[in-house]
């Protein structure tokens, strides 16, 4: 057994009571009231529509066994994939299945007169060899005799002394001949070469049982026939295991497991015969216990199952305490299960034992304190970081390591310098592999890893009084430097260019992508919908059965976006978009339906997921994972040779184009749902002519108009379209000259014409503010403001803030719209007596005095402040 396994104490005080002690756990545990009776014999008997271990064909009626891991029988499953080639649904075929008759095994029923001799094999009709001769001379003919009815018949008959049962050592069940075996071992023994010859003599029937005399038995070695009576297998019955001829402490721990398995969340699927292979398998080699098989040595399929028993088995045979000793974590003694992945983190690979403490100390208080991370990452990256640091002083420190008190800090600079080495030549780490088993390279983003999380351990032993107890030097602890934060991109991601976006979109390469899901999973709806939504990967992997709605009559669609907290959240989709996603929801309702055989209630769909995993997933809550998409997804780009792109920039690609076509940032966060607008403008990628036309569609009016502050293009702008606003902000951005605080856009003034107002631009309707001038604005309203405040009396106080009331909606609609425009602070900070600073966005950013102050009005009453109508408000 691995070391890994973590499943053997460390030199326990009383070797020879471990197991018997384990037994002892296992017997309280199976003799608990809450234990299933099905799991109680030594040979255990499934029924055929268990939960978890259902072992009939899916098609009703169908009376053969499945296939291995899938969920009918060989036959049926041939059809399905034909039908499901010519376009079928899984629901569609499974009412139109025909079930098939049992073959393939014998009925191991006892005769229905005898009871002590068995069934014959291949009938339904429940009768011995001897009456089942009986009822062919009596005219019997199938289930109904000829004028003769077979209940009838049964109650005249006399039953004939059995045989026994099945000599072999495992079997339950009754022999077939006075040779003394069942008819599978019969045929098994035959088989085998006939060990020791045992045989009947000819006509045994006619000669002796008929007359009812008794049959002899020869034998050319009755022990090598009882030698292998001792060590035959089992015979291989659908729905039954066979735990008979095991220690008894292995057959205690699969009865355990089998239970335990069904009462998990997600139970593993394991085909009854390949535990029933696993069992004849640990007999064979006389296992007394999980622990004492290779894991190493054993199918493919066994190696799964053992593995996921000896995790039911930890929970069992260690505490806490216990797991420290033995060198693992098993995060559900805290409670904590981490998405995606088993309770058991192996901490073996770290050698010395006072590092492997400080590990598991600092992780279990991690793991039972709020602060306890939603993702398994932390607790990897802890172990990461304390297994290289293992490996390095294992090499280089002093005895190995293993001595804390010898450890200096010029150990702590060697560890440092090994890894920023490693990371600088692109060297493989000293301990740490792939999953593939190669060599892990380390980078710059696992050096930091690894250096911040060996410095945190033994920071945080050193707060502890850890290291004291060890007699750890603090000059080692203190000689880790914290690494810093290296991202895993050091830009943001590029959008699609236009030819990847429209081969990435192509019917033909979408056919392709389908291809890719043979079972119809739904891997091209979610590119479709991640397309259309710019949503993340996982946000629509796992959104609800129940995403979809209309309100008011558009549709919308909801999901979580859990890496911000906003959690079920709208936003509108396309109608092709909610017509693709309302077919996925009938075909995941088909798929519950045929394997339930029923419609799921309310309750059920609601917790439903719209992409359920295929795996381990009965109820349909457990989406599909991110690596089930991303494999396929990398598949089929490679396979139309872009080059390296990935799903996540379908987001950068939305969110530049919603800018293009007049989304201000607030839009683009509102929708991507960010946090804030400098988030948004990391997915937004603009060139400088597209900025240009951005800022060019927003224009508001100015003090002198009778809206001042009013939006004149643009969404908000309400009477313009989208193609007049541009048309009229280019026309204004050519065709303005410069005034006190804004521009002049009075076309004969323009031309070098006298002004026929006599330079009066804060009451023109032609004076048009920009973003460069709102600190002049703001000046004049803090002016106006003092000397209010510094009236004789109330009424002149008063006339003074109705007098600019004009004016400062005027400046609060130039800061709405730059505010829409994400430029309110680039504006605030804007310092024109810097020469650089006219040319900045800000200066061109320029708003057309055509009627300003409505937004301010509309700010202004939701201030609590009195509106004043627009012919009795005066002139600033």
């Amino acid at each position: 057994m691995s070391a890994g396994d973590g499943l053997v104490c460390l030199r326990p005080a009383r070797p020879d009571r471990v197991a018997h002690d384990r037994l002892e756990i296992l017997t309280a545990l199976i003799n608990a009231p809450s234990f299933d009776p099905t799991y109680y014999p030594d040979i255990l008997k499934i029924p055929r529509s268990h939960p978890v271990y259902r072992w009939h064909c899916v098609v009703e009626g169908c009376e053969r066994v499945r296939s291995g891991h899938i969920d009918s029988c060989a036959a049926h499953h041939e059809e399905w994939v034909r039908a499901r080639d010519g376009g079928a649904t899984r629901a569609r075929y499974l009412a139109g299945a025909t079930p098939l008759a049992s073959t393939g095994w014998e009925c191991d029923d006892p005769c229905q007169i005898c009871l002590t001799r068995p069934g014959m094999r291949y009938s339904n009709l429940r009768l011995c060899r001897r009456h089942h001769h009986l009822w062919r001379q009596a005219g019997g003919s199938g289930a109904t005799p000829e004028g003769m009815e077979l209940e009838r018949w049964v109650t005249e008959q006399e039953p004939f002394p059995g045989y026994g049962d099945c000599q072999v050592a495992v079997c339950g069940s009754l022999a077939e001949s006075p040779l003394g075996l069942c008819s599978w071992h019969a045929r098994r023994y035959r088989r085998d070469g006939w060990p020791g010859a045992a045989e009947l003599p000819p006509q045994w029937w006619h000669a002796h049982e008929r007359p009812g005399r008794p049959v002899p038995v020869s034998y050319a070695d009755q022990s090598a026939f009882r030698a292998w009576c001792a060590r035959a297998l089992p015979a291989a019955r659908p729905g039954q295991i066979n735990l008979r001829g095991l220690r008894p402490l292995l057959r205690a721990e699969l009865q355990w497991t089998l239970f335990a398995n069904t009462q998990q969340d997600r139970p593993s699927c394991w085909d009854l015969s390949w535990v029933q292979k696993l069992a004849s398998l640990a007999r064979t080699r006389d296992a007394g216990s999980l622990i004492d098989l290779d894991v190493n040595d054993l199918p493919r399929c066994h190696t799964a199952i053992v593995k996921s028993m000896r995790q039911c088995l930890r929970l069992v045979y260690f505490t806490p305490e216990q797991t420290r000793e033995a060198g693992f974590v098993e995060t559900d003694h805290f409670g904590v299960r981490f998405p995606n992945r088993t309770s058991h983190f192996d901490l073996t690979a770290v050698s010395q034992r006072w590092l492997r403490d400080l590990l598991w100390d600092y992780l279990a208080d991690l793991l039972g304190s709020p602060r306890c991370p939603r993702s398994a990452a932390p607790v990897e990256n802890l172990r990461r970081a304390a297994t290289e640091l293992s490996a390095f002083l294992e090499l280089q420190a002093p005895g190995g390591g293993h001595d804390p008190t010898l450890l200096r800090a010029e150990h702590a600079q060697q560890f440092t310098a090994d890894q920023r080495h490693r990371d600088r030549n692109g060297l493989a780490s000293l301990v740490m592999k792939k999953l593939d088993g190669t060599p892990s390279i380390v980078t710059a983003t696992t050096r930091c890893l690894v250096t911040n999380g060996a410095r945190k351990l033994l920071r945080a032993a050193l707060d502890s009084g850890a290291a004291t107890r060890l007699g750890l030097g603090r000059e080692f602890i203190v000689a880790l430097p914290n690494a810093g934060y290296v991202a895993g991109r050091a830009t943001p991601r590029r959008p699609f260019p236009d030819e990847v976006a429209q081969a990435l979109a192509d019917e033909a390469n979408l056919v392709l992508l389908t291809g890719s899901d043979p079972e119809d999973m739904g891997m091209r709806d979610i590119w479709e919908t991640i397309v259309c939504t710019g949503r993340r990967v996982t946000e629509v992997l796992r959104v609800r059965w129940d995403c979809l709605g209309r309100y008011g009559g558009l549709a919308m669609f909801w999901h979580d976006q859990t890496k911000v907290g906003n959690y079920d959240a709208a936003i509108r989709i396309p109608e092709r978009l909610h017509q693709i996603l309302t077919n996925r929801q009938h075909k995941t309702l088909e798929r519950f339906h045929a394997r339930h055989r029923r419609t799921p209630t309310g309750t059920e769909r609601a917790a439903m997921a719209l992409f359920p995993s295929p795996v381990r997933n009965p109820d349909g809550r457990t989406a599909l994972t991110y690596h089930w998409f991303w494999s396929r997804f990398r598949a089929w780009v490679d396979g139309l040779d872009l080059g390296h792109y990935v799903a996540h920039q379908a987001r950068h690609t939305l969110a530049t184009n919603l800018l293009r076509q007049g989304a201000s940032l607030t839009h683009i966060r509102r929708y991507l749902g960010h946090v804030s607008e400098r988030m948004a403008e990391h997915y937004v990628h603009l060139s400088q002519s597209d900025l240009e036309n951005v800022l060019q569609q927003v224009w508001v009016a100015g003090p002198g108009t009778a809206n001042p502050g009013q939006l004149l293009s643009g969404e908000a702008a309400g009477s313009l379209t989208h193609e007049q606003a541009m048309a009229i902000a280019v026309d204004l951005a050519r065709r303005s000259t410069p005034a006190e605080g804004g521009f002049c856009t009075f076309q004969p003034v323009v031309d070098g014409g006298a002004c026929p107002w006599k330079l009066d631009c804060h009451h023109c309707d032609k004076f048009v503010l920009s973003g460069a001038d709102l600190l002049y604005w703001r000046r004049k309203r803090e002016h106006w403001r003092l000397l209010a405040e510094g009236a004789p009396d109330d009424t002149t106080a008063d006339y003074l803030h109705q007098y600019f009331e004009p004016t400062a909606r005027a400046i609060d609609g130039l800061e709405k719209a730059l505010a829409g425009l994400g430029l309110l602070d680039e504006a605030l900070a804007l310092d024109l007596r810097k020469p650089q600073d006219y040319f900045h966005r800000v200066w061109s950013t320029a708003f057309r005095a055509a009627d300003l102050a409505q937004a301010g009005q509309e700010h202004h009453s939701e201030d609590g402040g009195e509106h004043v109508p627009a012919d009795e408000q005066p002139c600033a």
